[in-house]
């Protein structure tokens, strides 16, 4: 009898132990629609209602500012003079009719204290109003392929055919990431802005992200609410080489779930990385004897347990000077299970001018095997 008791205390622990592993690799969010979004091999690693349109509040500002960026970036970051027809009601960054600020200095007003105004002046400033300004945000998410994306507002004030889906809101803050400045902004938890006019104002913004200070890896990212729209937030997250995004849109508990969210997709997701590496290459006739390139860090998502990732370089021993930087010094080869995946240029990253010398080649030869 104590036998068999033992052996049912053994089976019921062994139990609760698959269950634990169990609950382990999955994730629930309280979210209306979810999507957790792999950047490095663009794949949905969880989601839920990710295609279904909805409301999207503030996180409309990242379409904003990054246009707004773009167009500072392209025309020499303008100066902005703030109007009564900027003015906005909801969230601000306290901006007052006749204040001069840059546009650049309105994306971290959009992107740390979610300003309304700051949208709307951008908006103004760059379209010359908002429905114009509408039609250039939904140009752009046709061209990120946000296929069920209709913009209305430069803010995200509610209106009815203003809506966006998860799935369509990882691909816009994909598109941010790839922005150096934006991203810099964004990621953020405070930032100063020295006004143009007048010239003593200067006022430090706090990100409303709470995830940036909860979430070690968190790197970026824009939250939002209305009473109709509910708590929506768009994040995004760096962890050994791995890039995620998470959004969830109508969730009461959003700063938890995207916690889980990415615990569970930085846990799924297996990868090779070849660590960034400096290779020296010996030079003929130059003006220096070597030369070093630099190799990025380079990252793969493996498939399954299995999945092997090789890689071949070709790089002479020495190169022949005069080299320009630029010029090709050898290639990379990746290797998926022994089928080629992807090939790389290796390229020179300096110029290195030739230098006569009575030296012949065969002395070079000599010289760089005996060491």
């Amino acid at each position: 009898m104590k036998r068999v008791i033992s052996l049912l205390v053994l089976f019921v622990f062994s139990f609760s132990l698959l269950t634990i592993n169990v609950k382990a690799t999955e994730v629930t969010t309280s979210a209306m629609g979810t999507v957790l979004y792999c950047v490095d091999n663009n794949s949905v690693l969880y989601g839920k209602n990710e295609n279904v349109k909805m409301k999207m509040a503030s996180t409309t500002k990242l379409m904003t500012a990054l246009l707004t960026m773009e167009y500072a970036e392209k025309h020499n970051n303008p100066i902005v003079t703030f109007k009564k027809s900027m003015i906005e009601e909801g969230s601000s960054m306290y901006l007052k009719v006749n204040e001069k600020v840059t546009l650049k200095d309105l994306c971290v007003g959009m992107l740390l204290p979610s300003g309304n105004d700051a949208a709307t002046a951008s908006a103004i400033k760059i379209a010359g109003s908002k429905e114009k300004f509408a039609e250039l945000m939904n140009k752009k998410a046709k061209q990120i392929g946000m296929e069920n994306t209709n913009f209305v507002t430069p803010s995200g004030l509610d209106d009815d055919n203003h809506f966006s889906t998860p799935y369509d809101m990882a691909l816009l803050m994909k598109e941010c990431s790839e922005n150096k400045e934006f991203m810099k902004i964004c990621g953020s938890k405070s930032m100063t802005v020295s006004f143009v006019s007048p010239k003593d104002k200067i006022v430090t913004y706090q990100n409303h992200n709470r995830l940036l200070s909860l979430y070690e890896n968190c790197i970026g990212g824009k939250t939002g609410y209305t009473e109709s729209a509910g708590r929506c937030l768009v994040t995004i997250a760096k962890k050994n080489g791995i890039t995620l995004i998470a959004v969830t849109l109508g969730d009461k508990n959003d700063w938890k779930d995207h916690i889980n969210l990415y615990d569970y997709g930085f846990s799924k997701v297996k990868t090779k990385v070849f660590k960034e590496e400096t290779l020296v290459q010996q030079l003929v006739g130059g003006v220096k004897d070597k030369t070093n390139i630099k190799l990025k860090e380079k990252v793969f998502i493996l498939n399954n347990k299995s999945d092997k990732i090789e890689r071949k370089l070709f790089l002479s021993p020495f190169a022949y000077c005069p080299i320009k930087k630029g010029d090709k010094a050898g290639v990379i080869n990746y290797y998926r299970n022994g089928k080629l995946l992807e090939k790389n240029i290796i390229k020179y990253q300096e110029d290195i001018e030739y230098k006569e010398t009575e030296k012949s080649f065969w002395d070079f030869i000599k010289e760089l095997f005996n060491g």
